[in-house]
């Protein structure tokens, strides 16, 4: 576009048309300031969007642990790692609980190694602590930047960052990485590149047919050039660029971070929604509701503290020493909690006990176990708890004392409860064994601990289901408890559910035929995720997963879009995930969708206003060679339509608030696109109207006055207010087709000032003389205006027609399918 406008503001010069030069000049100016703001907009949102999806670490401050930019990390703060944490700098290990490293970043090994704190080290409380060098630690102690924890809990304080640190050493190549196209991205690209192609043949064979039909050559390479500023759609790369960015930049202010931008195109295309329970449907702030002993129960909070019979004091004893003190776990906080509340005071709280070795929970066993030393030092106590059948197979008890205990955790569970089994043992060998079924458990009874639902789940359930998308919630838990949650939630349970043992059972038909009718998977280990994921994906689905954890990595990365949490995550799932909630609740998931379907929709309008506009520019400059009329736009009027087309198409369509309605529509075809038959005819259809309306007012102006300068005059006038009846037709296709013809009511304060804008530029343009010379403009007369007007309104009646027809004609094709 500005070697076009060079080669136009030269051929001015030529011609020794100095006013037009400069006109285009200082057109150019404009267009290069707005082209600027436009694109500095664009980058803002795209750098916030970066901050926020840098790493983060969790560091001390003030003694609270808090997230905070790795990169704010320096030397001397303490930090603290968990298994499926990015290491975020150089760290020496203070105190580790069976922490192994994926150190393949930096090695090329695959096998994890083996981390533990210096043994003059020890945990503090401190956000920031004197550190010896990186070069003075054992390599058993230092955890490298950008390695991956894949198993334990530590505490490390950082001893090198940023390019000083082992990864920054070597990685600084990482910068030059550019990110790929997006199918939108490519799609554009194609469509740019044909119509320019496409437009400079006509553009040359414009100018050809006026030089060799007219002998005027000078003005036939100005027709040409106007003809291809007319035709280059410049502004389709600027619109893709603001929607998308912004579309990602609006979904960052309601706490959903997109880290990949094809997941925006995707969003309005989603057909399932795979969800967890906790914390995503639930609040993930868990309370120990009730205990189980040996046939009877104590349910908390129903009755005063001192109501606990010294029966039940055991199992929230054991049940507490089986946690960790600095509680992460929301079940482990809830524990802790109702252990400081309805134990304070006896003998039953252990502060002084020291901490010998922990068992942690691993895929093959659901218990963790933490050996504890008395203050007396007689033997160890080994305290433990996990699932209820994990605790059962530990204490290795007869037949019917496991029935007893499983009719009642089924009892717990179909409360909603999440069910936990308690044991201890008593140790007095001098070395631990390996595994925790060497030691002689006694089971001592079942805590059961509620997460409720999040208040905002069943509307936002409630609304999926009204668009087209099934949620389908995976869980680990009891089958009663998710089926008790499911309720809560609102989700189908009619259709039964499928547990992970079931899964396993089922060959690949059989789960097909299963998937459609069932909503609830429970039991479900992370790795089956992946096979439900790609199960889904191959009936047809487009698949959105959620995770947190390490093992739920492969069933983001293998969903169309991967969804994982921004509080209780991993760093490992993060990365793998094309969006992050920051708030960890359903209803964000639900917001991802409107607004991923509001961005395609508010797209599609966008490309259709172009489409109609650049149909009657260009028949302004073809139809003076095919009728023999004098030039009537010229490249000034095409830069001054510019000023009207690029921010109506970039600012106030993306803008422009979902329709209403669109959350009750079924998902769109992945495959559908964007440049389909269906937007290029309504397209052409509105700019044919348009068109027919412009020439009109031509051949209006020189009858009425007998002056070419008033025909264009008029012809202009209709385009200008014509293009702003085709943004206003455009911004609500619902309000356009409805019965009632009701223009769309919502602000768009973009669109407010692109009218008062282009108002007060086509008045000083009209009457303003100096001006009018150089837009080769008449002195406007009422009768004039009245007839342009009156051509534009007839024109924007046209487009609405063209609009509802269209729509009505939509609704009645997804209403017979």
């Amino acid at each position: 576009m500005f070697l076009l406008l060079v080669a136009c503001g030269a051929l001015y010069l030529i011609l020794g048309d100095r006013q037009d030069a400069l006109m285009l000049l200082g057109f150019v100016a404009v267009v290069i300031v707005m082209t600027f703001a436009q694109k500095r907009r664009s980058q803002a949102a795209l750098d916030a969007l970066r901050d926020l999806s840098s790493p983060r670490a969790l560091a001390l401050r003030d003694g609270e642990a808090v997230r905070v930019p790795s990169r704010s990390l320096v030397v001397g703060d303490v930090v603290l790692l968990a298994e499926g944490d990015r290491v975020p700098a150089d760290v020496e290990l203070l105190a580790a609980t069976y922490v192994t490293v994926d150190e393949s970043l930096l090695t090329g090994e695959s096998q994890p190694v083996m981390k533990q704190a210096r043994p003059d080290t020890g945990p503090t409380d401190s956000h920031r602590a004197t550190a010896p060098t990186a070069t003075t630690a054992t390599p058993q102690s230092l955890c490298f930047s950008g390695t991956l924890i894949t198993q334990g809990t530590a505490q490390g304080r950082v001893v090198a960052t940023g390019p000083r640190s082992a990864l920054g050493r070597i990685g600084a190549s990482l910068a030059s990485v550019a990110m790929d196209e997006t199918p939108i991205q490519r799609e554009t690209a194609q469509i740019v590149r044909g119509v320019a192609l496409a437009g400079g043949v006509v553009a040359l064979l414009l100018a050809l047919g006026w030089g060799l039909s007219r002998g005027d050559w000078l003005a036939g390479l100005l027709a040409g050039l106007t003809l291809a500023m007319a035709l280059l759609p410049e502004e389709l790369p600027v619109v893709l660029t603001i929607f998308l960015g912004l579309g990602a930049w609006r979904l960052s202010r309601e706490r959903v971070l997109t880290r990949r931008i094809p997941a925006v195109e995707l969003l309005g295309a989603t057909t399932v929604l795979c969800v967890d329970k906790t914390g995503t449907l639930t609040r993930n702030q868990m309370e120990v509701r009730r205990l189980w002993v040996a046939g009877a129960g104590f349910e908390l909070g129903a009755q005063p503290i001192a109501a606990m019979a010294h029966a039940f004091h055991p199992v929230l004893e054991y049940a507490v020493l089986s946690s960790h003190r600095r509680a992460f776990d929301p079940m482990e906080a809830a524990i802790s909690t109702a252990g400081q509340d309805w134990l304070q005071g006896s003998e039953h709280l252990h502060g002084d006990w020291t901490l010998v070795s922990d068992y942690p929970l691993s895929r093959e066993l659901l218990a963790m176990s933490r050996v504890w030393c008395s203050p007396d030092q007689r033997g160890l106590l080994v305290a433990a708890k996990g699932a209820p059948e994990a605790i059962v197979d530990l204490c290795h008890l007869p037949a019917l004392q496991r029935r007893e205990i499983a009719t009642q955790v089924a009892a717990l569970a179909a409360d909603g409860l999440r069910v936990l089994g308690v044991a201890r043992a008593v140790f007095t060998a001098e070395s631990l064994p390996p595994l925790q079924h060497d030691f002689d458990f006694e089971f001592v009874g079942l805590i059961a601990l509620e997460d409720p639902v999040r208040a905002d789940v069943p509307a936002a359930i409630a609304e999926c289901r009204a668009a087209g998308i099934r949620v389908a919630m995976i869980t680990g838990d009891h089958p009663a408890t998710a089926v008790a949650i499911a309720k809560q939630a609102g989700l189908n349970v009619e259709g039964g559910l499928l547990t992970g043992a079931e899964l396993e059972a089922l060959d690949e038909t059989a789960l097909a035929d299963r998937l459609p009718h069932t909503q609830v998977f429970c039991r479900v280990r992370p790795e089956q995720k992946l096979r439900l994921v790609q199960a889904l994906r191959a009936r047809g689905d487009v698949v959105a997963m959620t995770g947190d954890g390490v093992n739920d990595a492969p069933a983001l990365k293998a969903a169309d879009i991967g969804v994982a949490m921004g509080g209780r995550g991993t760093d490992v799932a993060r990365e793998a995930a094309d969006l992050v909630l920051l708030n960890d609740d359903f209803a964000s998931l639900v917001t991802t969708i409107r607004y991923g379907r509001r961005v395609f929709a508010n797209l599609r309008k966008a490309i259709t206003f172009l489409v109609a506009a650049h149909l009657p520019i260009i028949g302004l400059a073809v139809a003076p060679l095919l009728m023999g009329w004098p030039l009537i736009l010229m490249p000034a009027h095409i830069l001054f339509l510019q000023l009207v087309i690029d921010p109506a198409c970039s600012v106030v369509f993306e803008a422009e608030a979902l329709e209403p309605g669109a959350m009750q529509q079924p998902p769109r075809r992945p495959e559908a696109r964007l440049f389909d038959a269906a937007l290029v005819r309504l397209g052409l259809l509105q700019g044919l109207g348009l068109l027919l309306a412009v020439l009109t007012g031509y051949l209006l102006g020189q009858h009425l006055s007998d002056d070419t300068d008033a025909g264009r005059t008029v012809a202009f006038t209709a385009l200008v207010l014509g293009n702003l009846g085709l943004i206003q037709a455009n911004r609500s296709w619902a309000a356009a087709s409805s019965s009632s013809g009701n223009e769309p009511r919502t602000i768009n304060a973009a669109f407010r000032w692109i009218v008062v804008g282009t108002a007060a530029l086509l008045v000083l343009a009209l009457g303003v003389p100096s001006i009018a010379v150089l837009f080769k403009f008449t002195a406007p007369s009422a009768s004039l205006m009245m007839c342009a007007a009156v051509l534009a309104f007839t024109a924007w009646a046209w487009c609405k027609a063209v609009v509802a027809r269209l729509q009505g004609r939509k609704r009645a094709e997804s209403s017979s399918s």
